[in-house]
């Protein structure tokens, strides 16, 4: 199947292109680059040179991926809005891995984004790509929304619980790591190596844009009314992301029974690795798979779920090809690791 990749020269992009390369059933295309436009894929990224050593990055155009299968849209949040209205009925299938079209309310986006909405009637029209909530609705969807990384940590984290009921839906918090890769390619004063360098920072105090997307993503998923406190750390590593996530629980419960309540929730599916083990990013490098543990502090009543993943596959990339393998109607796994790299 022919596929595009809009925004290819990024981190996200490159990941696209890596899978893409090993995936049976999806050939790329068209790669576009706004900036590296005419610049060779090989130069920007070495490790792509094998698959990609002839290719240069394309310029955008409607008329450029018109007639595709699907195109992964992977821009800065904002520029989406002015790329999909117009792609949107020239190609199969849209996944979009930005953030422009995750929440329904439009009410939202100038609360956490600071913009108003230029397309507000398409929301509607999204679906929200996160497969192991969401499934029946990605399944042949022709816009997708995939999941934020630090939203998907959170509520794969939570969402067992919510749905068994033994936590309460309000007073959550998320205390969360991730790695220096999710702030994108371009360099910024923060995200440059003498600033993260053995240093922890946290960011986006009570405003990070993940909020909404978390509270939303659970009331959708279990029904219920959800308040989260989310905060995000910046942390000296490359990629990957852990949510520790505290709730208090809704009645008695054990960690025996926190346990049940994941291993059931998760139960038959492919990218979800449930454990007594402390989860950690390291363990996720390099594959869609997802780790998670829990417990339930005596001493204190409440209940701590933890979930680790590679936030350029599961929370970006991986996340996006196992969305878009659902909506062309391929094998879910297909082209998706689930076996991380180490050391």
């Amino acid at each position: 199947m022919k596929i595009g990749i809009v925004g290819a020269s990024g981190f996200t992009g490159a990941e696209l292109m890596r899978l893409c390369a090993g995936h049976p059933e999806l050939d790329v295309a068209v790669a576009t680059g706004t900036s590296q436009a005419g610049e060779s894929v090989a130069q920007l990224y070495p490790s792509l040179a094998a698959a990609y050593g002839d290719r240069t990055y394309d310029s955008y155009s409607v008329d450029a991926v018109d007639g595709l299968d699907l195109v992964f849209v992977g821009l800065p949040h904002g520029i989406s809005q002015s790329v999909i209205p117009e792609m949107r009925g020239r190609v199969g299938h849209i996944v979009d891995l930005g953030s422009d079209f995750r929440l329904h309310d439009k009410d939202l986006y100038p609360e956490w984004y600071g913009d108003e909405h230029t397309c507000p009637e398409l929301l509607d029209d999204f679906v929200y790509g996160l497969p192991e909530l969401f499934r029946e609705q990605i399944v042949g969807a022709e816009l997708i929304a995939a999941t934020g990384c630090n939203a998907a940590s959170a509520v794969f984290a939570l969402a067992p619980m919510l749905d068994a009921e033994l936590v309460q839906p309000d007073g959550i918090v998320v205390n969360l790591v991730t790695g220096v890769s999710g702030a994108g390619r371009p360099p910024k004063p923060h995200t440059t190596f003498c600033a993260v360098d053995e240093d922890v920072t946290p960011y986006g105090l009570l405003t990070h844009r993940h909020t909404p997307e978390i509270e939303q993503a659970l009331h959708d998923s279990t029904g219920q009314d959800v308040s989260v406190l989310f905060q995000p750390h910046l942390a000296p590593m490359n990629r990957g992301i852990i949510a520790t996530c505290y709730s208090r629980p809704s009645k008695p419960c054990t960690t025996a029974e926190a346990m049940d309540a994941l291993h059931s929730f998760y139960a038959d599916e492919p990218f979800m690795v449930v454990s007594d083990r402390p989860p950690s990013t390291k363990a996720t490098l390099g594959s869609n798979t997802v780790h998670l543990t829990a417990r339930v502090d005596p001493r204190t009543g409440l209940v701590m779920t933890m979930a680790s993943l590679d936030n350029l596959m599961k929370g970006a990339s991986g996340m996006a090809v196992q969305n878009a393998n659902l909506a062309l109607g391929l094998p879910e796994t297909m082209g998706l690791p689930i076996v991380g790299v180490y050391p």
